[in-house]
């Protein structure tokens, strides 16, 4: 099974994503995808670490997190992937073409996933202003079609205001 949790910043979407993970069988696993690059951010990290139970295995993905999958579909329980938006910021250390390919294989092994409850937390980028920038506005264009192809395979999708989560789908 297939869920997909959508929220604005600091919305609350990770914390239903564990709700979410925490009513799935054991064993738990979180495929956390940010990478720390200022000392706010570690300290959200930190922050997350704390709240967690021990018990939830914690696995990093990179770029490839089709491979990251692939590997952990054979475990069942459930798969929390945290967060989509930025394995996307991951791709743009890559080459379009490359990070092309990432997209589509990650898309492909969620349209043929057999392990777990597989949950995937992404920022919903169309609520706010359109941005100024155009490589923000790439960046928002290439996050909402990724989140459009997997609402559309998902069992189920969330969206989460105000640390309030409405079942979509």
């Amino acid at each position: 099974m297939i869920e997909l949790v959508l929220g604005g910043n600091k919305s609350g979407k990770s914390d239903f994503g564990l709700e979410l993970l925490r009513a799935a069988p054991k064993p738990w696993t979180l495929v956390a995808t940010g990478k720390s690059r200022d000392l706010a951010f570690r300290e959200q990290i930190r922050a997350h670490r704390l709240d967690r139970e021990p018990d939830i295995a914690v696995r990093e993905a990179d770029t490839d997190l089709a491979a990251a999958l692939r590997g952990l579909s054979t475990l069942g329980g459930g798969i929390l992937v945290d967060s989509l938006d930025f394995w996307m910021f991951a791709l743009s250390s890559l080459d379009a073409a490359s990070g092309k390919v990432r997209r589509e294989e990650l898309l492909a092994e969620i349209s043929s996933w057999r392990g777990g409850k597989l949950i995937l937390v992404s920022t919903e980028m169309g609520l706010g202003p359109l941005a100024y920038d155009g490589t923000v506005r790439a960046f928002a264009r290439d996050l909402g079609q990724l989140n459009r192809e997997i609402a559309s395979i998902s069992a189920s999708v969330y969206l989460v205001v105000a640390g309030l989560a409405q079942k979509l789908k």
